[in-house]
């Protein structure tokens, strides 16, 4: 029978509050094409507007994340490869819920820029880190550069920058790049742990932290308005007492 070779696409599916978004190229180490740079804006806007999704995870299909942008495209007419990542990197970044990269193999140019425009990253013992502009010629976006500086601090986002290198696992812990780094093997079950708890925190207090993170400090009197309106305080310190999980309502 002949074999019919699988199609880059972006593939997601919405289980107990968390959507998880795959990324699938795996002729490519899933690398994305211009196609699917295009794509991740419209999806992530209609994971947004579902109620029942309080967590996003992006992960790659299979046992690699992202080997960034599939060069073969970038000699594509048309939209600009750049442009169209950096639209999806910011439309990450701008998800209103927790969103969490995880990480196996490699995560690599475009790979990092996605996974740097998440909340939070976990990597499998064995991820390999690289941000490889200077490999290409390629002058790295600006909002793209701030946000590795804000991540990681300027020295390593310089030496990741100037060198175009690839980083373990180790090294990415002690730069701030992933927040834990499991074994191999454990990697989906500290995920899935995980975004239950997220799932079930108040998603009025993620909401304000995660703009007052981003720098938003404009928005204290929105979220202050947000909070008297919202029976969240309420429950959540009722709960405390009563020595049971609380029952969080804002935006569900």
């Amino acid at each position: 029978m002949e074999r019919t070779e699988q199609q880059p696409q972006l593939e997601h599916s919405v289980t107990d509050g968390v959507a998880t978004v795959v990324i699938s190229n795996p002729a490519k180490r899933n690398a994305m094409t211009a196609a699917m740079w295009r794509a991740l804006p419209g999806l992530l806007a209609e994971l947004a507007a579902d109620r029942a999704v309080r967590v996003l995870v992006l992960t790659g299909a299979g046992t690699t994340f992202c080997a960034g942008a599939d060069i073969a495209s970038l000699r594509e007419p048309g939209d600009e490869q750049q442009a169209l990542a950096v639209r999806a990197e910011e439309a990450l970044a701008a998800f209103p819920k927790p969103s969490l990269a995880a990480v196996r193999g490699y995560c690599v140019g475009g790979g990092s820029q996605l996974a740097a425009a998440c909340d939070l990253r976990f990597a499998e013992e064995g991820a390999l880190f690289g941000v490889t502009p200077a490999k290409l010629g390629i002058v790295y976006p600006a909002s793209s550069t701030r946000r590795l500086v804000s991540l990681v601090g300027p020295s390593a986002a310089k030496y990741l920058l100037f060198s175009g290198e690839l980083i373990d696992t180790d090294r990415a812990l002690r730069t701030g790049l992933v927040d834990e780094v499991l074994p191999a093997g454990q990697l989906g079950k500290r995920v899935a742990e995980f975004t239950r708890i997220l799932a079930s925190r108040s998603q009025l207090t993620q909401a304000a932290a995660k703009e007052f993170a981003a720098g938003r400090t404009d928005r204290d009197g929105h979220w202050a308005d947000q909070a008297r309106g919202s029976d969240d305080t309420a429950e959540g310190i009722a709960a405390f007492l009563e020595r049971r999980s609380p029952r969080f309502t804002y935006g569900v």
